[in-house]
């Protein structure tokens, strides 16, 4: 990338840093342990690799508004993309951030006040399994679940079920059936045709039952107005994050708006050492399929 276009860009992360004070001298309280300027290092190092589906820079593409508000819809959920929670993708010319399966569970513990990892199995054919409703809570519980080793076949699941518990000793129950979680995964980019979905198909029933779960948590917390519209990887469907992000740039929806950005013409010495800066890993806007072939075998 031209050192110029790194420079033309360095005073966004000013903008984005002196909004966030803005919100916390009204209240807004980011995580104790969250380094906003790690965060926003780490985030810059990602986007000066990140790449639209023609292989251009996204830094070379995207506004600055939609650059600057991409960072600061990452720094407010208190998330990080060195940490695998979110990341950038290019629709047309705006850069949006999206979270990552990752970013919900943390964001969860986060809100919900999670006590354990959460956890989450699969339902076989020929599996026992009862569970029941408390009419007067509505709240669903597990009387028994019990599985046969050679019950399990990934081509023969009927759902898959989450626990959440949380540190005032109450728990909650997510179920989704097979046919839930593949509309899920309809709406994602790979459509549950990814490798990781065909290779480790119980292992993303898992993924996707957490992900339902801990967004429902997310979304009943206190700092929920935060949260609100934002997707995650399991939910985000390319044509509908393309209207969202036109819709962001007509200016409805923008936290950060035009503004003047100097550009500051960098010396030789600053040209030297754009050129030969850190190299990230790219992003690309196939970018979910990839997380989720990489992160098929993790641990719940």
């Amino acid at each position: 990338m031209a050192a110029n276009q790194l420079v033309k860009y360095e005073n966004v992360s000013d903008q984005v840093l002196a909004k966030i004070k803005s919100f916390q001298e009204v209240g807004l309280q980011l995580p104790a342990n969250y380094a906003i300027d790690n965060a926003m290092k780490a985030a810059w190092l990602v986007l000066q690799e990140t790449e639209d589906k023609n292989h251009k820079k996204a830094l070379e593409v995207c506004t600055k508004e939609s650059i600057a508000n991409s960072l600061l819809d990452m720094v407010l959920q208190g998330l990080s993309v060195h940490k695998k929670q979110g990341y950038f993708l290019v629709y047309g010319n705006q850069l949006s951030f999206q979270r990552s399966y990752f970013g919900t569970v943390a964001l969860a513990k986060r809100t919900g006040e999670i006590k354990k990892e959460p956890v989450a199995n699969v339902i076989y054919e020929g599996d026992e399994f009862i569970y029941t409703i408390d009419p007067a809570t509505g709240l669903k519980s597990i009387v028994k679940h019990e599985q046969k080793i050679e019950n399990i076949d990934s081509s023969k699941i009927k759902a898959a079920y989450c626990i959440l518990q949380r540190e005032n000793g109450t728990s909650t129950l997510e179920i989704m059936t097979i046919d839930q979680i593949r509309k899920a995964w309809d709406q994602s980019p790979t459509k549950g045709n990814s490798p990781a979905h065909k290779n480790f198909t119980d292992e993303m029933c898992k993924k996707t039952v957490i992900g339902r779960a801990c967004k429902m948590m997310i979304n009943s917390s206190d700092d929920a107005w935060l949260y609100e519209g934002k997707r995650d990887e399991f939910d985000a469907d390319p044509s509908v994050e393309s209207r969202n992000a036109q819709i962001t740039q007509s200016g409805t929806q923008q936290f950060i708006e035009q503004a003047d950005y100097e550009e500051v013409k960098p010396s030789a010495q600053d040209a030297s050492n754009a050129q030969s800066g850190v190299t990230a890993s790219k992003h690309e806007e196939n970018a979910p399929e990839a997380k989720e072939s990489a992160n098929a075998e993790a641990p719940y």
